[in-house]
């Protein structure tokens, strides 16, 4: 019996250190969150691996990673090479988003509500209060506006989605970038702080007059509407996936720089303006861990596209994947090594 008793615990203690072998664990950007999961579950249904993902925050992420805590992390602020080299990571894209500006006002639907960028970076600012304000009336003669306070919402967690939309109204506001800047967290002068893209949208659904800004894929998902917006050269332009798609053929990616680049106010008179890649983060020293993650990865660049583009997201092209292969060979990450 007691011989049993330890085949037995033998037998279990393998099992377990079996499926540990086969199990990777990421946190961060709650941007790409629905799209990792989507793969996720998908990778496992195909090979019985698993990979567990936690929607954190970008900032989260950079944190856990660094910490390693978790093998990979994820965020939508990219880090330039010498906090990189600080931090001893990795970095590589793993697939576009964009970011809408997105409302609850009763009686205007999806992209019905013109708001010039300039009255984006005041609105979140708190210097216009009303929905009827004279600097949004003027844009939509078409809609009557209601004499209702603007709610403003936003993120109260380090966020990379907050990151790109803050360097989008830096890059078309002085006095956004003289009072407010840029950041994965910032000094809110007006509104309610919610957690993740997850909590902005819920949040919005709950609050008539409001405003605020997610990811492309929450704004399908809760079938919101989102605000047509202005291109870099000021014409407008929708919340749409041909409009993202051509912001995004701009993205010009350089290896040796792990990829470093923000993508938002891309030339073009269609490419919409707050478009923005989400990375993956890669701790230096652990080389046969990192190849599982980049399994993961091969796999979802190979059989991910659909998914990517049925949440909304716009999946990478195939140079840019087979750059980032040839980045993964040269680190000795690649996962067919």
């Amino acid at each position: 019996m007691v011989k049993r008793v330890a085949l037995t615990a033998i037998a279990t203690a393998t099992f377990t250190l079996s499926l540990q072998a086969e199990r990777i664990s990421g946190a961060g950007a709650s941007f790409p969150a629905p799209l990792y999961y989507d793969w996720a579950y998908d990778y496992h249904k195909a090979t019985g691996k698993e990979v567990n993902y936690q929607s954190i925050g970008s900032g989260g992420g950079i944190k856990q990673v660094g910490s390693r805590i978790v093998d990979f992390g994820a965020s939508d602020k990219p880090l330039k090479p010498k906090k990189l080299d600080k931090k001893r990571l990795y970095q590589f894209p793993a697939v576009i988003g964009s970011i809408v500006v997105v409302y609850n006002i009763p009686g205007i639907g999806d992209a019905e509500l013109r708001l010039e960028n300039k009255d984006i970076a005041d609105i979140f600012m708190g210097k216009i209060r009303y929905w009827d304000d004279k600097a949004i009336a003027q844009d939509n003669p078409h809609l009557k506006l209601p004499h209702e306070k603007i709610t403003v919402i936003h993120r109260s967690d380090g966020s990379g989605t907050t990151f790109n939309f803050s360097y989008f109204l830096s890059n078309v506001s002085e006095d956004w970038r003289n009072e407010i800047g840029v950041g994965k967290a910032l000094s809110w002068p007006t509104g309610i702080g919610a957690k993740g893209n997850e909590g902005i949208s819920n949040l919005l659904k709950q609050t008539p007059y409001s405003i605020g800004y997610v990811e492309y894929a929450y704004k399908k998902r809760n079938s919101f509407s989102a605000a047509t917006i202005q291109t870099k050269n000021g014409k407008w332009v929708k919340p749409a996936e041909e409009n993202f798609i051509a912001a995004a053929k701009y993205a010009s990616w350089d290896p040796n720089k792990h990829f470093y680049q923000i993508l938002a106010l891309q030339p073009g008179d269609n490419s919409y303006p707050i478009v923005a890649a989400t990375f993956i983060l890669l701790p230096r020293e652990k080389n046969e861990t990192n190849k599982k993650v980049t399994a993961f990865f091969d796999w979802a660049f190979k059989n991910g596209d659909e998914s990517a583009q049925r949440l909304g997201y716009i999946p990478l092209p195939q140079s840019t994947k087979d750059m980032i292969r040839a980045y993964w060979k040269k680190h000795n990450i690649d996962p067919s090594n």
